[in-house]
């Protein structure tokens, strides 16, 4: 489990002081994936890189399973790494040496003799499905190769924790979701912690359990990936949303000068599988008009949320909240 406890990093220069990081604290789960999200220059980077110290905090404590690792010397601080893997955006890998010996890299320097190295090497490879490429050089792979290789690498020393540091936006779209899938048998058959950052809503949305959005050094929203979604309550979080295809005030043109009463539908789980709108619209004698609606996954969760216009017998509208609520879905009463 890895606590935040009001992080703060201030840069000082002859000009400027500049805040990276205004108070964050957070808890994350052991063996949850995470994702941080904000815009470039929100803090997102430099608050990942707190959590291997590869960044020091000008004030507040990073805690890893009770443990103050901002309190560690040098010497714990080596060891304490080691089970620590990071993912970078630009791969970083060595180009003159083979695939294999990038993995082996980091073996190499905790100490492990060569059989031992190649032993772990070729597992890894193998778990990221690259074991026909170990003998051929970075140059020779795709983008999304060499991000296995380096998801590889960051695997290699059996780390607790991997903390991926915008480890898709250099990829296309069908790569990138490659790559996300492969992190989440990653962590379900590993039962790692992976800690992401992103500035993209769909990376959020495809792998995470927990998000916490981040604008201007501050956490200015967290919580289950689902309830963010569904419910965003800041203004930043419904930017992001709308620029990754959720609108979640388009549906006001679409209302002007309609009748009824207007209500958000978000339904979750089996809910979001279910015909409940044309089975209660029906036994209720009432029509439902559609102004806005989305539907699909959160990770592994159904999920759909709509606007709907409602007519009918006002008696009859009045308790068509209640009802669907009986069936696991929330309602949101809307004004114009």
């Amino acid at each position: 489990m890895i606590v935040l406890e009001n992080l703060r990093k201030t840069y000082v220069s002859p000009d400027r002081v500049s805040h990276a990081l205004a108070g964050v604290s957070l808890r994350i789960e052991r063996g949850e994936i995470f994702g941080i999200i904000g815009r470039s220059g929100a803090g997102k980077s430099t608050l990942i890189r707190m959590l291997n110290l590869l960044e020091r905090p000008t004030e507040g404590r990073v805690l890893i399973d009770g443990q103050d690792i901002t309190a560690y010397g040098e010497a714990e601080l080596r060891k304490f790494r080691q089970s620590v893997g990071m993912v970078f955006q630009h791969f970083n890998l060595l180009n003159s040496r083979t695939v294999l010996d990038n993995v082996c890299f980091p073996l190499r320097l905790a100490g492990l003799n060569r059989r031992q190295q190649r032993e772990r090497a070729a597992e890894v490879l193998a778990l990221v499905g690259l074991s026909e490429h170990a003998d051929k050089y970075p140059r020779q792979l795709s983008g999304g190769q060499q991000q296995r290789v380096g998801i590889a690498r960051a695997l290699a020393s059996k780390p607790q924790l991997l903390l991926c540091d915008e480890a898709t936006s250099a990829l296309d779209p069908e790569t990138t979701q490659s790559i996300l899938r492969l992190l989440v048998e990653i962590n379900r058959d590993l039962g790692l912690t992976i800690v992401l950052i992103t500035h993209g809503m769909d990376v959020i949305r495809t792998v995470c359990d927990r998000v916490a959005v981040i604008d201007a050094g501050r956490i200015v929203e967290s919580g289950d990936v689902v309830d963010v979604f569904l419910h965003p309550q800041h203004e930043v979080t419904q930017s992001l949303l709308s620029e990754s295809g959720v609108d979640a005030e388009g549906w006001r043109d679409m209302a002007q000068g309609m009748d009824g009463r207007l209500l958000r539908l978000s339904f979750r789980g089996d809910a979001a599988l279910q015909p409940l709108l044309s089975h209660v619209s029906r036994d209720l004698g009432v029509d439902l008009s559609i102004l806005q609606g989305s539907v699909g996954r959160i990770k592994e969760t159904p999920y759909g949320q709509l606007v709907v216009a409602v007519q009918g017998e006002p008696h009859l509208v009045s308790q068509l909240p209640q009802v669907l609520r009986t069936h696991g879905v929330e309602c949101e009463e809307l004004q114009q």
